[in-house]
């Protein structure tokens, strides 16, 4: 055991290296061309900043975009929990219920069809500048990739396992808690990894429309003053908060369902 340790930290590093090092090199290209580019066209920080400026302005406004971090990360987190929750429940009911399914899949198809861009600001009137209207935005946003994914992986499951229960004598909950919730969760976190970068946008939008504090509302003061290079700066960390969340999803995942992260590195080898 004590070998095989150091064996599984090294492939890991390797893979993680392997995988994040040509979109490094790409990144680091494209920032090297901007810099230069702003450099010589000599273009004016208000309407194209460097990144080097934007590092800079950023880090100097770092306390106020923290203050401003918090906010937007406490909405996403609790959105996308009462999203996790419609989700699960929509999804377990209309796998137990054939009529339910035909019923209500063509009226979540329907919510996809409104437009959030004219919703969320109905949603400042309706509930004010406090964090229930994002809340709803994001639940509005994400519940749909959840519940879809959720419902595709309980449709995946081995009938061949569901017969053999169902021939102990399973009955129909039974055969959902040891079949059919496991074989879903592959499904899930594929769901949920789309759900929690539209998480973040929900967010940020909804505060960008209105809002007390919040990364959203900051880009937009930000803009109208004309800083450029510190709504940018937002800009970045609204991504880093993003890839963040989507990366805790696989680590979630490994502790939840080993079995399957296991087998699809054994097919990525």
């Amino acid at each position: 055991m004590p070998k095989t340790v150091p064996r599984r930290t090294i492939r890991g590093v390797k893979t993680a290296l392997t995988t994040l090092v040509p979109s490094l090199v790409i990144v680091i290209a494209l920032l090297a061309a901007w810099q230069i580019a702003v450099t010589a066209g000599q273009v004016q920080p208000a309407i194209l900043p460097s990144p080097w400026r934007i590092l800079e302005q950023g880090w100097n406004a770092r306390d106020t975009i923290w203050a401003n971090t918090i906010p937007t990360l406490q909405a996403t987190l609790l959105g996308f929990a009462v999203s996790l929750t419609v989700a699960w429940a929509l999804a377990i009911v209309i796998d137990f219920s054939p009529w339910l399914r035909q019923a209500l899949m063509p009226l979540l198809v329907a919510s996809q069809t409104i437009p959030i861009i004219a919703i969320a600001p109905l949603m400042i009137i309706w509930f004010g500048f406090g964090v229930l209207p994002k809340v709803i935005v994001i639940a509005l946003v994400t519940f749909f990739p959840v519940t879809v994914g959720l419902i595709d992986g309980f449709n995946r499951t081995d009938r061949e396992a569901t017969n053999l229960l169902r021939s102990m004598g399973a009955n129909r909950w039974k055969q959902f808690i040891y079949v059919r919730l496991p074989s879903a969760l592959p499904s899930f976190f594929t769901a949920l990894r789309i759900g929690i970068t539209y998480a973040v946008t929900g967010a940020i939008f909804a505060e960008y429309v209105g809002a007390q504090q919040g990364l959203g509302i900051y880009m937009a003061l930000m803009k109208n003053s004309f800083r450029t290079d510190l709504v940018l700066a937002a800009v970045v960390v609204t991504a880093t908060l993003s890839i963040s969340l989507f990366l805790l999803t696989y680590v979630a995942e490994r502790l939840i369902i080993p079995w399957h992260s296991k087998e699809r590195r054994s097919r990525n080898v």
